[in-house]
């Protein structure tokens, strides 16, 4: 059952398009996980901001955590809100540059999803699956790049 927009819960997420200076971008593989639908697909990497932080913090927040890397938040491309199970779950898209260090995945903070794998690509199709399987950011990507 589809939660009713106006009661359910929301959770703000936040990704994030690493492009690389050769016109490229990062995509993350997430790790298997039986309870997650995305589950071994490949996507952006994204977090739930903490109380008190911005989007923007949360960008950089994701080069550290997620990435191993100093990330300077760039321009909001994007944001889509989509019904989950039991919530509403609406996300943010910003693109970023690596200021200092190179992606490394996964990280030891446990606390947080950490993915399996990352590389950089040039190929958008590599979404194509993330997308279809209810992807956010992937369909944010996809749909700008039309």
């Amino acid at each position: 059952m589809k939660p009713d927009r106006h009661s359910a819960a929301v959770k703000h997420s936040v990704a994030v398009v690493v492009r690389g200076r050769d016109g490229t971008f990062l995509v993350v593989k997430r790790p298997d996980d039986v309870h997650d639908t995305l589950a071994g697909l490949w996507g952006f990497p994204a977090i739930t901001p903490v109380p008190g932080e911005d989007d923007r913090a949360a960008v950089v927040r994701i080069g550290r955590a997620k990435l191993g890397v100093e990330l300077a938040a760039g321009a909001k491309v994007g944001e889509r809100t989509a019904d989950r199970d039991g919530y509403v779950l609406h996300l943010s898209e910003y693109e970023a540059a690596i200021v200092t260090g190179t992606p490394s995945v996964p990280q030891a903070d446990t606390s947080m999803t950490q993915y399996a794998d990352a590389h950089f690509t040039d190929d958008p199709s590599e979404l194509s699956d993330a997308a279809r399987a209810g992807s956010l950011c992937a369909q944010i990507f996809l749909m700008l790049r039309g």
